[in-house]
């Protein structure tokens, strides 16, 4: 059964942070339809990650003057980061300031400052989408239903796997690695963050996470490869004392890995991408919240303008953030490459000592 719904004037592809804030942003005056995966069913989708608020995320709700609820906190609040390097038995600890939240609390926290005039369709996969003429013809599910909306402009938010960056900017692809989670019922005596890398196992890196009694392991890994590299992480940290018993949930996801100007893609005529869907993230710490924050402010203080070409000033607005993140590229370098890894690391620069 096709449900065909009149026109709006933008349409929302993703409600995690850069989709929820450039709706939350956008002038009230704008019709708008947001879709979105996520719902509050036990079996709804929820977005992998580690779920650790960097600093530069801190300031930019801080721009918002937003502050969190507790509700989206979790145990424990860690300070230094466990930094490993099993083929070359390094292991430093550095200081940072990251929060430890329930991603998808802080996501719902989100999409609850919504305005009440946007239409939000929850539980709801976008499945194709395709230009009409000056218009965007949007076709989504949600419970067996299928609907197809018209926009006259339409936002792609709906992070590394984008169906908008797909369909509309198909030439405009990006490397992705596949990034796998697996939970684990917390067995460490102490808490602890860690970061690892591992030239064998993958050219980014992985990480652990406590949270909340449980013990997260992941990784971001090539695609072709992600599930046996993956398990040889596992076995070769169990030689390093980690813990891990049966676990309870796995999780995988695509990750954008930007490495030229040419990976990040904002806009053409009246289609548009923010947050990770557009490139923006590090590919140095795979961080994306921040990025998405504040390239979906641009993108509402663009369109809230009512410029005569939006899809140029965006472009040129988002110049700043692409040298940022090319620049965040040319430092990976010390972090993905062995031999200046050991020279960073050996050198016990902003390294601190921890009482074990």
């Amino acid at each position: 059964m096709i449900d065909i719904n009149p026109m709006y004037d933008i349409a929302i592809i993703g409600l995690g942070p850069a989709g929820a804030t450039v709706a939350r942003l956008l002038d009230k005056n704008y019709k708008i339809i947001a879709i979105d995966k996520k719902g509050d069913g036990e079996n709804s989708f929820r977005k992998p990650c580690g779920g650790l608020l960097a600093i530069d995320a801190q300031k930019a709700l801080s721009k918002f003057n937003l502050t969190l609820p507790k509700e989206v906190l979790v145990d424990p609040q860690i300070f230094a980061v466990k930094t490993i390097d099993p083929k070359q038995e390094l292991l430093r600890y550095y200081q940072r300031f990251y929060i430890n939240l329930d991603r998808h609390k802080f996501d719902m926290w989100l999409i609850s400052l919504i305005p009440k005039n946007i239409e939000i369709v929850d539980d709801s996969q976008c499945t194709g989408i395709k230009q009409v003429g000056e218009f965007y013809e949007i076709t989504c599910t949600q419970n067996g239903l299928e609907r197809v909306i018209t926009a006259k402009q339409v936002i792609g938010a709906d992070g590394s796997d984008s169906i908008v960056r797909k369909s509309l900017f198909p030439k405009r692809k990006i490397p992705q690695y596949v990034s796998i989670q697996e939970w684990f019922a917390e067995e460490h005596q102490v808490p602890f963050y860690s970061s690892i890398f591992d030239s064998e196992i993958t050219d980014s890196y992985c990480w652990s996470i406590s949270k909340d009694g449980y013990f997260i392991l992941g990784g971001a890994f090539p695609k072709d490869s992600g599930r046996e590299r993956f398990a040889l992480l596992k076995e070769k940290l169990q030689r390093q004392g980690f813990s891990f018993g049966d676990p309870v949930k796995t999780e995988a996801c695509l990750v954008s890995m930007p490495r030229g100007i040419r990976d990040f893609c904002v806009a053409k005529d009246g289609a548009f991408l923010t947050g990770e869907a557009a490139g923006f993230i590090s590919p140095s710490s795979l961080e994306g919240i921040s990025y998405a924050l504040n390239s979906a402010y641009e993108l509402a203080e663009v369109l809230n303008s009512d410029c005569k070409n939006p899809a140029l000033r965006i472009r040129l607005k988002s110049i700043p953030m692409r040298i940022k993140l090319l620049f965040k590229y040319l430092k990976a370098p010390f972090m993905y490459r062995p031999f200046l890894r050991k020279l960073a690391m050996k050198s016990g620069v902003k390294s601190i000592k921890v009482m074990e």
